[in-house]
C-alpha cells in the first residue's frame, strides 16, 4: 500500500526515450531513500514518436494524481512541446482541493501557470531529472535539506549567494528592488497561453522569464509579443533567467539587452545565472511571493 506522502512522476509533455530507464530507476531509488512511495505513471516512455499517450490521457493521469490523497508531489520529469494539449482536459476544482505540489520546468510552464490562473496555487519550476543529472550530488543535498524543512514558507524568501535549492543570486540591470507573486517560465512556452484563459495576469507580478533554445531573431519576436500584449505594463518587475542558445551565440548580456529593449523604463528587471535550463539550475515557486532587493 502506498505511504502517507508519495511522489507521482508522469510526463505530460514529450515522453523519455526508454534509454532513460536507468536514470528513472535511479531517481525512483533517489526518492525512495527521502521517504516517498514513489508511483510512477503509466505514460512515461514514448509510444507513438513523442507522445507516451493522448492529450486527454495524460491530462487524465495527472488528475488520478492530484485526486489521491496520498500525492504530496507530482514530478513532472518530460519537457519539449505537447504539454499545453492537457490544458482543456484538467479538472481545475480537484486540483485545488488537492494537497499535491506540482514540479516541472520547460514546457511544463503551460501547466504550471495553468494551475495559478486557475486556482491561485503554487508549483514549482525544475526539473526533477537534475537529482540524477550531472550536478546530482549536490541537487540531491539541496533536495533533501528542503524536503526536511519544518517552514515550507521559506523557499519563498531565496538568499542571495544561498546554497539551498530555492536560494539563487541575483543582480540588477534597472531599478534596485522588486516585490511581487512570480509568474512566468521559459519563454517560448509561456507565450503558448497568450490569449487563452490559461494565462496569468501579470499586474503587480514579478514576470520570469528563461529559454534554452531560441535565436536572436527568435528571442526578439518573443520579447517583442510581450510588450505588444502588456505583459510588461503594469508588471512589478521582469527576472531574467539563463538563455542558454542565446548567450551563447550572442554573448551573456543578450537578453538583458532585449529586455531593456522591450520594457517600459520604469520596470525594475534583475537577472540570475541560477533559473533555466542548466543541470545546476535552481528551483523557483511560480505562484509564490518574493522579495529582491539589493
Amino acid at each position: 500500500m502506498p505511504g502517507q506522502d508519495c511522489a507521482a512522476l508522469v510526463c505530460c509533455s514529450n515522453a523519455r526515450p526508454r534509454k532513460d530507464e536507468k536514470k528513472i530507476a535511479m531517481l525512483t531509488c533517489f526518492l525512495t531513500e527521502c521517504g516517498f512511495t514513489v508511483l510512477p505513471g503509466a505514460l512515461l516512455y514514448e509510444r507513438q514518436g513523442v507522445f507516451g499517450g493522448t492529450d486527454r490521457e495524460r491530462a487524465e493521469e495527472l488528475m488520478r494524481y492530484f485526486r489521491d490523497p496520498s500525492v504530496k508531489v507530482i514530478f513532472d520529469i518530460s519537457g519539449g512541446d505537447i504539454a499545453n494539449g492537457i490544458l482543456p482536459f484538467l479538472d481545475f476544482d480537484a486540483i485545488t482541493a488537492s494537497r499535491a505540489e506540482f514540479w516541472g520546468y520547460s514546457d511544463l510552464t503551460t501547466v504550471i501557470n495553468a494551475i495559478y490562473a486557475k486556482t491561485g496555487k503554487s508549483s514549482v519550476l525544475w526539473q526533477a531529472r537534475n537529482l540524477v543529472g550531472e550536478d546530482g550530488v549536490n541537487q540531491q543535498r539541496r533536495f533533501a535539506l528542503v524536503h526536511g524543512e519544518a517552514n515550507q514558507q521559506s523557499r519563498f524568501v531565496p538568499v542571495p549567494g544561498g546554497d539551498g535549492l530555492f536560494d539563487f543570486s541575483y543582480t540588477f540591470v534597472r531599478g534596485n528592488s522588486m516585490h511581487g507573486t512570480v509568474v512566468g517560465g521559459n519563454t517560448r512556452c509561456f507565450l503558448k497561453l497568450a490569449g487563452t484563459p490559461y494565462w496569468p495576469d501579470s499586474r503587480g507580478k514579478i514576470l520570469l522569464l528563461e529559454s534554452l533554445g531560441g535565436s536572436l531573431p527568435q528571442m526578439s519576436t518573443a520579447f517583442a509579443q510581450l510588450q505588444q500584449i502588456g505583459a510588461f505594463d503594469q508588471a512589478a518587475g521582469l527576472l531574467l533567467g539563463t538563455f542558454t542558445h542565446l548567450e551563447t551565440a550572442c554573448g551573456s548580456d543578450a537578453a538583458v539587452r532585449l529586455a531593456l529593449q522591450y520594457t517600459p523604463d520604469y520596470l525594475p528587471i534583475a537577472r540570475t545565472a541560477q533559473i533555466g535550463h542548466g543541470a545546476d539550475a535552481r528551483a523557483i515557486v511560480i505562484g509564490g511571493e518574493i522579495h529582491l532587493a539589493e
